[in-house]
């Protein structure tokens, strides 16, 4: 069953979020960084064949590690009922009812407080003010 927000109980989860998206990107780009180095690591294994075996398995131990935490903050936000849409943005729906419809308000990180709604299909694009 679906939770709908208040524009009041989205603004106090906000903190939370304030804390958690900051922590969720930069793991994320962290995450990046790391799957791109194993990329480049298999490529210099297929070149050379003489890749150091302990310098892939850190690295993957380390995308393991970051995913794990990215998937743990992930669950922490969905656990709230929000949904997040954009980790790099810090982009943040609040399933909520307006006028008797399923609509979400929108928030993103930087914003001092929940400000704006879209329909359903419309997404970031069709923010309109409350």
């Amino acid at each position: 069953m679906t939770r709908y927000y208040t524009v009041e109980e989205a603004n106090l989860a906000l903190p939370r979020l304030r804390q958690w998206l900051p922590r969720l990107r930069a793991r994320r780009q962290r995450l990046d960084v790391v799957q791109r180095k194993l990329s480049e690591l298999a490529v210099k294994a297929a070149a050379n064949g003489n890749l150091v075996e302990e310098e892939v398995l850190a690295t993957q131990r380390e995308a393991q590690r970051l995913a794990g935490e990215v998937d743990k903050l992930i669950a922490r936000i969905n656990g709230l009922g929000c949904q997040i849409k954009d980790i790099e943005q810090g982009l943040v729906d609040f399933p909520a009812l307006r006028e008797g419809r399923e609509v979400c308000l929108c928030w993103r990180l930087g914003e001092a407080e929940v400000a704006f709604w879209h329909e359903l299909e419309a997404g970031f694009g069709g923010r309109q003010p409350l």
